[in-house]
């Protein structure tokens, strides 16, 4: 039944129009697995980078991820959701277990799925998933649960 819902929903939001609202750039914090700073760069009508920088008990690292925005406004005015792929590197404890967690230089692929409320005033809000799976010293990979972002729009 979700997946029932979730198809509806996407094809809906795909059927009312392939551009997303206005972009402008937006900066602002994304939490919920440690926290991030995050700036949002449009390229056009339905494209952008989004750069976090991010910080949590297993390290830190940067995050850049490309993003397709589509025009979500059947659910209601303001609403956008967008998907997006990009590449992160950092610092981390990596490892299955605390006796063998070594933090090493690592280096990994992100992908990311959310939406996002913009409201009349310069705030956004958004919802995300964003895995990430790290190669560069051994196969790990992290799915970070759903954050939150809470950005000012200019």
């Amino acid at each position: 039944m979700k997946k029932f819902i979730f198809a509806l929903a996407l094809m809906m939001s795909i059927a009312g129009t392939f551009s997303a609202q206005d972009m402008g750039k937006t900066i602002g914090i994304r939490f919920g697995y440690g926290g991030e700073i995050s700036y949002q760069q449009p390229f056009g009508e339905a494209n952008r980078l989004e750069v976090d920088l991010g910080l949590n008990y297993y390290g830190f690292g940067i995050y850049g991820i490309y993003q397709w925005v589509w025009d979500f406004s059947t659910l209601a005015d303001g609403f956008n959701w967008y998907a997006g792929v990009g590449g992160s590197v950092g610092s981390f404890y990596l490892g299955k277990s605390l006796d063998t967690r070594n933090k090493d230089f690592n280096v990994g692929l992100v992908g990311q799925v959310g939406i996002e409320y913009n409201f009349d005033i310069p705030l956004q809000l958004s919802l995300d998933y964003r895995p990430v799976f790290y190669f560069l010293n051994g196969f790990y990979p992290t799915y970070n649960g759903v954050c939150l972002a809470a950005r000012y729009s200019f």
